[in-house]
């Protein structure tokens, strides 16, 4: 993990730079996946990225790409120690109207029982082209 400075306060997970991130972008910025203040759990948004490698997952894919946010989310969640049950707020981020209808049935799959709220936005791009959807989660621990 990396060490932080001792100014920052709550827990982050797994802090990175954007300069390594998008390389062909110019930018600088530190930030991370995840943030753990008191019992809450702030995620970045999601993308069809692994976490680990980088590597775009499924590209092309609407429902592909869901599994894999889904995936990222939970394994962040348990990396805060927290679960999907702890999900709070859900906001989904499209970027085709067409796609709705498969992404939320794929997350209504790994959200059964939660009943978070959701906000759906349909957006013109996300970070990366390839990317269709990303989502974002706030999570409060018991």
């Amino acid at each position: 993990m990396t060490e932080l400075p001792p100014t920052v306060t709550h827990r982050r997970i797994r802090p990175f730079n954007t300069k390594d991130t998008y390389p062909e972008q110019n930018l600088d910025n530190d930030l991370c996946q995840a943030v753990v203040a008191g019992n809450t759990v702030y995620l970045r948004g999601q993308v069809p990225q692994d976490l680990d490698t980088r590597e775009n997952v499924a590209v092309g894919d609407p429902v592909g790409q869901t599994e894999k946010v889904a995936e990222n989310i939970a394994l962040l969640l348990k990396e805060a120690g927290a679960e999907m049950r702890h999900i709070c707020k859900v906001t989904v981020y499209l970027t085709d109207i067409r796609y709705r209808q498969d992404v939320y049935r794929t997350l209504g799959r790994h959200f059964r029982g939660v009943f978070p709220v959701f906000t759906g936005l349909v957006v013109v791009a996300l970070a990366r082209p390839e990317w269709l959807v990303e989502v974002d989660v706030i999570a409060v621990k018991d």
